[in-house]
């Protein structure tokens, strides 16, 4: 006679704690920071660990909502084109002679706002991806900031709004003063919240959470509403580091984003991922980038090890998920 039984929880030990991906991940910083001491002599100091960072976390404020997207099993490409066209409006109204801090207030409003109606459109049409409903609004959103600036840039800004970008608070960095603050809401959300507990439940099994009388489209709306909000975080972040804007700004960003979740050990499937490994990876890659930029290595290297890192993490998190489960034994 045979029977199944659902392996709930394994008993704590060493061996489980100290092979989780997000040790490896340190791991892999650890190497990086190594690798590029050799490259330049001028990487290895205090500066580079407080200066680096002001080139690579406007992004990173992306970063913190996508993981809760993925992990409900979802995907959003139209960030990158929200933060454009959020960047694009909070100048135009600048110029239009509003007050900056008003403009800036507007900028989080109309980001809010663009994600919001992702997510309506998303409950709206169910039948349609996430995909598709992200790549439709990411066209519109990027098509209106090029009809309001065409290829002009805008700028003009009152010398204060640097300091976002650029500003120290003692020896620590404005941006990533914020980003920390940013990273542990989102981590106490997450992990110690019945809203994370649902967001993992959704991910993992949807209609179990629809017949629990878990409110999933609440859900689904709260979270495009955060992507939003911080789409338009990281606007004024990136426009108060470049000084001026562009409708063709943060091009890409989706894509960095989208890697360094999925690099952190959130799963495309959903339902599994911690917020650790998204914050790690994003210092992987910042500096990454930031170490080889300094010997001028060609970017399509850069993009073939971030691949080779991406395909890796991919192939040990399915392994992982492929372990989990239901456990057969005879008796």
């Amino acid at each position: 006679m045979s029977e199944k039984t659902l392996l709930i929880a394994k008993p704590w030990s060493w061996k489980s704690f100290f092979f989780q991906w997000e040790w490896l991940l340190f791991a892999v910083f650890v190497l990086i920071n190594i690798i590029n001491s050799f490259l330049s002599p001028y990487y290895l100091n205090v500066d580079t660990f407080f200066n680096a960072p002001m080139n690579f976390l406007d992004k990173a404020f992306i970063v913190l909502p996508m993981m809760l997207v993925i992990i409900l099993g979802n995907i959003d490409i139209s960030v990158a084109s929200i933060v454009a066209f959020t960047s694009v409006m909070m100048a135009v109204i600048f110029n239009a002679g509003v007050p900056m801090p008003l403009a800036i207030a507007a900028a989080l409003l109309i980001g809010t706002i663009c994600g919001g109606i992702n997510g309506l459109l998303m409950i709206k049409f169910k039948e349609l991806p996430a995909m598709i409903v992200t790549l439709s609004t990411m066209t519109i959103y990027r098509g209106v900031a090029y009809v309001i600036l065409e290829d002009r840039a805008s700028g003009g800004f009152p010398g204060w709004f640097s300091f976002f970008a650029w500003g120290y608070v003692g020896p620590f960095p404005f941006i990533l003063i914020v980003f920390i603050v940013a990273a542990i809401c989102f981590g106490l959300l997450l992990h110690k919240t019945s809203f994370g507990r649902k967001v993992f439940g959704m991910g993992s099994n949807l209609l179990a959470c629809k017949y629990s009388g878990v409110k999933t489209d609440r859900i689904l709306l709260t979270v495009t509403l955060l992507t939003g909000f911080m789409s338009a975080i990281t606007a004024i972040f990136l426009t108060s580091r470049m000084g001026s804007t562009r409708p063709n700004v943060a091009q890409g960003y989706e894509l960095d984003v989208i890697a360094m979740v999925v690099l952190g050990g959130v799963s495309t499937s959903g339902g599994i991922g911690k917020i650790a490994g998204p914050l790690l990876a994003i210092f992987i890659i910042g500096f990454l980038n930031y170490g080889l930029g300094l010997k001028n290595i060609s970017a399509q290297i850069i993009l073939i090890i971030l691949g080779a890192l991406l395909v890796l993490s991919v192939l040990v998190i399915n392994l992982r998920v492929n372990k989990k489960g239901i456990k057969s034994v005879k008796s």
